[in-house]
């Protein structure tokens, strides 16, 4: 059941065939648009994932025909308005917790998904609340403003097509540098002829980073048991040459 708003119809939801759920995706659609829209990505993930949970909401602002978005339509010419988004992020937050509280699942087992408006709103709710998701699946979006801190707890995907006129790829190749300088854990995928759209080579790059990516947080996690291990055996800090081996991992963070 939605509790975005009364009147919102309830989202989509794809269930494991069998057993518990270990994985929830939750998927956002983008502006003028329905769960319909996401469909192609949801059969992806359920066949890659065939134990996950996947719900796709309606955004909260009904639109003509069928058609919904997850900010208020007041002022076309900024769609996604940082003060609108903050507006819309604590009922979908709220959304998210519930169904993770339902099928005990955290945060670390959850990722978002979003679709240009839908993508923005999944961003920003990983900001706003820092524990909500492990990943995020950033297509053909942004974030509202650009960011001040990285999410420590989140990796980030970012898949948009090089063609995208909407939400220009320069964009996004700047918000990936100034997630590097501030020390974020994000990969960035651009496909040549691809405007701003849900392809399906997207979709595929999509899969191959939740299936390949191992999450730096993961790795640095490994390294400072390493280092615990290291100043135990040899009672000096960073191994018996004095050497720090993690620091090419926690000072120079490459992203893909």
């Amino acid at each position: 059941m939605s509790i975005l708003k009364s009147d919102t119809p309830d989202p989509l939801v794809f269930s494991p065939d069998q057993g518990k759920p270990q994985q929830l995706f939750v998927l956002l659609h983008g502006e003028s648009a329905s769960p319909e829209q996401l469909l192609p990505l949801a059969q992806a993930i359920k066949q890659a994932f065939p134990n996950a949970l996947v719900v796709i909401p309606y955004g909260i602002e009904a639109m003509q025909a069928g058609q919904y978005q997850w900010l208020k339509p007041d002022d076309p010419g900024k769609s996604n308005d940082a003060a609108h988004v903050a507006q819309a992020l604590p009922a979908l937050i709220a959304q998210i917790q519930q169904l993770q509280a339902r099928h005990g699942l955290s945060g670390e087992q959850t990722a978002l998904a979003g679709f240009s408006q839908g993508a923005t709103l999944a961003l920003e709710a990983c900001m706003a609340q820092p524990d909500l998701a492990g990943r995020v699946l950033a297509f053909s979006g942004c974030y509202a403003s650009p960011p001040a801190a990285a999410p420590r707890a989140t990796t980030l995907h970012f898949l948009h097509g090089a063609d995208d006129t909407l939400v220009p790829v320069g964009q996004i190749r700047s918000t990936h540098a100034r997630l590097a300088e501030l020390r974020g854990d994000a990969t960035l995928d651009i496909a040549s002829t691809v405007g701003h759209e849900l392809h399906p080579a997207l979709i595929h790059q999509a899969l191959h980073r939740l299936q390949t990516c191992v999450p730096l947080r993961s790795w640095e996690a490994a390294l400072g048991d390493l280092n615990t291990e290291n100043e135990d055996e040899d009672g000096e800090e960073g191994g018996g040459d004095g050497s720090d081996p993690g620091k090419d991992w926690a000072g120079n963070r490459t992203l893909h």
